[in-house]
């Protein structure tokens, strides 16, 4: 039997795996250095047995901050679950420093209920259930002081301790850039008999500084295996919520997504502009899904290509 890792382990996946100076003294510092006697990480068997009824998983990632991924995640979920109402989704929020989910789901102050199957996600609407970290702090003012270890922790505790149930797609939030949360949730989510049902969409601005990021988030992607569903470019333009024109705030002086999907050889699932009444209901958790203009629509087109991906 392994013992316990340290405090400041870069984890058993890890290339510094028995390398660094967190690994000296640890008892398993042979096992991890020596490629020929790894052992596989044994919470990704109870990942495997937790997530068993979980069809897919969706990682909604972007190599750059700011650039709306939790924004886009409520409102691929609320859309999806409109639009398939006898399927079921669940949100996993894995940015662990920045919980948003609970706010733009309308899900601010709810509690997590343990069961005999573990942590009960806290239910959005019929078909839609989410779990966060923000549900398990204090007030939302707590920061989250944590090193990758850690992190890494709570998200293994996520994947095998949620009692998920039967869900069609999982979707989940994740932080910007790619590193530990990253490398944690693909070595738990990859299953080598059903590649498929883990994907990704990536999420990008216009601009270049957001795309000269994203570019790396794609190549990350591709280095694990993980199929991208498409890029969404979000902020695209601003729609004037009493006009109704649009203006574009964040130059696509290189091209924007469409120039960075054609030159890397991925889809480019639409765009999404930066939009009052959308962001108004996200920041007071309102279901935005019976709102109508461009952007709803576009969101409309969107989900049907992330559902078509799927089948």
């Amino acid at each position: 039997m392994q013992a316990p890792p340290p405090e400041h382990c870069p984890g058993t996946e890890s290339e510094q795996a028995g390398k660094v100076s967190a690994c000296a003294g640890c008892p398993n510092q042979s096992i991890c250095s020596d490629p020929s006697k790894k052992v596989e990480d044994p919470g990704k068997a109870l990942v495997a047995e937790s997530l068993k009824d979980v069809r897919n998983k969706l990682l909604i990632l972007s190599g750059k901050g700011g650039v709306g991924k939790s924004t886009v995640t409520s409102l691929l979920t609320r859309f999806l679950a409109r639009s398939c109402p006898e399927s079921n989704f669940g949100v996993l929020d894995i940015d662990i420093c920045g919980p948003s989910q609970p706010r733009l789901m309308g899900a601010l102050g709810e509690n997590v209920h343990q069961s005999g199957f573990g942590w009960s996600p806290v239910g959005i609407d019929d078909n839609v259930c989410l779990m966060s970290i923000g549900f398990l702090l204090g007030s939302v003012d707590d920061a989250i002081i944590w090193r990758g270890p850690k992190k890494n922790g709570m998200i293994r505790q996520f994947l095998s301790e949620v009692d998920w149930g039967n869900l069609d797609l999982l979707l989940l939030d994740t932080p910007p850039g790619t590193s530990d949360e990253h490398l944690s949730v693909v070595s738990y989510l990859k299953d080598d008999n059903k590649p498929e049902s883990l994907r990704a969409v990536v999420v990008t601005t216009p601009q270049e500084v957001a795309l000269l990021d994203v570019r790396k988030e794609i190549n990350f992607c591709k280095k694990q295996n993980i199929p991208i569903v498409g890029v969404i470019e979000n902020m695209s333009s601003f729609r004037c919520g009493n006009c109704g024109n649009s203006s574009e705030i964040f130059p696509a002086k290189t091209g924007g997504a469409a120039a960075m999907c054609a030159e890397m050889g991925v889809p480019l699932l639409g765009s999404l502009p930066l939009d009052p009444q959308v962001a108004r209901a996200c920041d007071s958790g309102e279901d935005i899904t019976d709102i109508k203009n461009t952007t709803t629509e576009a969101l409309e087109g969107i989900c049907s290509r992330i559902m078509a991906s799927f089948t």
